[in-house]
């Protein structure tokens, strides 16, 4: 049973929002339940939102409504052409009982740009921050408060179109749902061991890899089953030899001289905790470089002593060191503390920010309740 709320005055992004509430929602002492053990991707909030698009109608139709299935016709584009892209940020409770998350304006920039790479249309910025209010003001209980713990939010847009000629779909529907996440890692950061792939790509150069969509996601799955059979947590992929990117994060190499160097190409994900952790390491006077980096030069200079450690950072762990490196024929081990001690210094500071307890010097804090 649903009750629909009267329409509310136009937004500040001139959207008229109907919200229709969840007669059915949570009971207070099973969400207490599910928090208090929340896991990841396990369990969603009350309420998702919808906004439909149209190529005649353009962004229209925005509501917060009960979470639950997404009626979809069978030629659906999205279920033949895989016109599909996504975003994942996090809502954070603060000691005050703020609700707040963290650099919500480069998710829907990278949601744009995904958009364009996938022929998808563009969802303005001021559409998806509003999505994330609307959202927060229905379901706020549901951001937890033990510590590192937060609510997860999954913003994603698909073509609804029912056609199947091979073209960009006129019909979108963009959403956003909720999932309550425990800490990442319930008995403090541990180094995780990541595998090196050679026999697969994650992307090509003109590809989607630079675009979050579910394909780059599928294609690593089977590398990463093999990868956990070898002791793996993680799998490295590479391009033509170069360093790309892990399955799902984004990696960074530490020298002896207290330099961070990441890889750049045109087919990796655009990390936004990435870009974050370097802005961090250089407020302390480090250095950091951007550019393209060989596997080679990852296992000569760990057996030189010039790369002293490395760490993967992403939304859902922030950062973690890596341990070791295993591929077919060698490995590289690292061990060194000065490598763990600045990516987990780097953690605590992220993760301050995000939690309200270091000063946000950046301005990257954006308020979602009040």
């Amino acid at each position: 049973m649903t009750i629909d709320l009267p329409l509310q005055a136009p937004s500040a992004a001139g959207l008229v929002w109907n919200v229709t509430r969840n007669t059915e929602a949570t009971p207070d002492a099973e969400r207490d339940a599910i928090l208090a053990d929340p896991g990841f991707g396990q369990h969603f909030t009350d309420h998702m939102v919808d906004i439909c698009w149209s190529e005649k109608g353009g962004w229209h139709r925005p509501r917060v409504q009960p979470y639950g299935p997404i009626p979809l016709d069978p030629a659906a584009a999205v279920l033949h052409y895989s016109q599909e892209i996504f975003e994942g940020l996090k809502a954070y409770r603060h000691a005050d009982g703020s609700i707040w998350t963290f650099r919500p304006d480069r998710n829907a920039a990278r949601l744009q740009r995904s958009a364009q790479r996938l022929a998808l249309p563009e969802l303005p910025t001021e559409y998806f921050l509003e999505s994330l209010r609307e959202l927060i003001a229905v379901d706020s209980a549901w951001v937890p408060t033990a510590p590192e713990t937060s609510l997860y939010l999954r913003p994603f847009m698909f073509a609804k179109e029912a056609f199947l000629g091979v073209r960009a779909a006129k019909k979108v529907g963009y959403y956003l749902i909720a999932s309550p996440a425990a800490a990442y890692f319930a008995g403090g950061v541990q180094p995780v061991n990541i595998a090196l792939s050679t026999r697969y790509a994650r992307a090509g150069k003109g590809g989607t890899g630079a675009a979050k969509t579910g394909g780059n996601y599928a294609s690593s799955l089977l590398p990463q089953a093999e990868a956990y059979e070898k002791g793996c947590q993680q799998v490295l992929f590479l391009d033509d030899g170069y360093i790309e990117e892990l399955g799902g994060m984004n990696l960074v190499l530490v020298t002896d001289d207290g330099r961070l160097i990441t890889p750049e190409s045109d087919s990796i994900l655009q990390g936004i905790t990435l870009a974050s952790v370097l802005q961090l390491a250089q407020d302390r006077g480090l250095v950091v470089e951007q550019r393209k980096v060989s596997i080679d030069e990852w296992r000569e200079g760990a057996a030189s002593g010039s790369i002293v450690g490395a760490f993967a950072c992403g939304t859902a762990a922030v950062i973690v060191p890596i341990g070791k490196l295993v591929a077919d024929d060698y490995e590289i081990v690292h061990d060194g503390d000065a490598a763990s001690e600045l990516a987990l210094s780097l953690r605590e500071e992220l993760t301050g920010i995000q939690y309200g307890r270091v000063a946000d010097r950046h301005g990257w804090l954006t308020r979602l309740d009040g």
